[in-house]
């Protein structure tokens, strides 16, 4: 049997190793990867975290000054709606992004390119609450 490896973290104080094979050995590599994500969420997490709490937060408040009637009654029903936003979204994104490629230090003038994409994905979660059902009418 080979000699366990040490480590300073209670996780692998408590860990076993019962290296009686290679073929049944552990990547330490994995196991340290393992013990990190029990130990403290990746940055990542928390900032997926952090945008979707401000998502939800602009949601929330757009919606309390445009109600759900904005959605529900669009011109072909509540997903058209959304389509032609997210159309409209999406045009000014690339506008904006390909002149601020061609004239550098361009800012825009009413919205930014992170507005606009916060847009488009509260735009799809109100999608997806249609879809479910969940959007009122």
């Amino acid at each position: 049997m080979k000699e366990q490896p040490q480590f300073q973290s209670d996780y692998w104080e408590k860990k076993k190793y019962q290296w009686q094979d290679d073929s049944k050995k552990p990547s330490v590599y994995n196991e340290i990867l393992d013990a990190l994500d029990k130990m403290e969420p990746r940055k990542l997490e928390l900032d997926c975290y952090d945008i979707t709490d401000e998502l939800i937060e602009l949601l929330l408040s757009k919606h309390s000054d445009y109600g759900p009637k904005n959605i529900a009654d669009s011109p072909g029903g509540a997903i058209n709606g959304l389509r032609v936003r997210m159309h409209d979204k999406l045009a000014r994104i690339n506008n904006i992004y390909e002149y601020m490629e061609d004239t550098k230090g361009f800012q825009p003038q009413h919205e930014s390119l992170e507005d606009s994409f916060k847009d488009m994905a509260n735009y799809a979660i109100i999608g997806l609450l249609v879809l479910r059902g969940k959007w009122s009418n």
